[in-house]
């Protein structure tokens, strides 16, 4: 039972340190992430917790080392989503109406 215990522990924190995904600073519409993970998954991260602050998605705006800096833009600001070069922004899923 010990080594199941030791073996899951240290599993996950080996999963757990591969990726590392982190809001510094959130002032605003401003967010600042820190991250080691790939481009695509930092710009889907920063999207979802722009739309979970009532924000149509993220718009990139600088990179420095593994600091990403995002503006959450709204839909009514007639403001454009910019993602990381080499990335793309997911379209939300729409609830099906009946």
């Amino acid at each position: 039972m010990k080594k199941i215990l030791l073996l899951t522990v240290i599993a996950s924190s080996l999963l757990s340190g591969c990726y590392s995904t982190q809001i510094n600073m959130s002032m605003g519409n401003m967010r600042l992430i820190t991250s080691s993970a790939s481009p695509q998954e930092v710009m889907d991260f920063a999207t979802q917790t722009c739309r979970d602050d009532f924000y149509q998605g993220a718009s990139f705006l600088s990179k420095a080392g593994k600091e990403y800096r995002f503006k959450c833009v709204k839909a009514e600001e007639n403001e454009i989503l910019i993602p990381i070069p080499g990335t793309t922004i997911t379209a939300p899923v729409k609830a099906e109406a009946k």
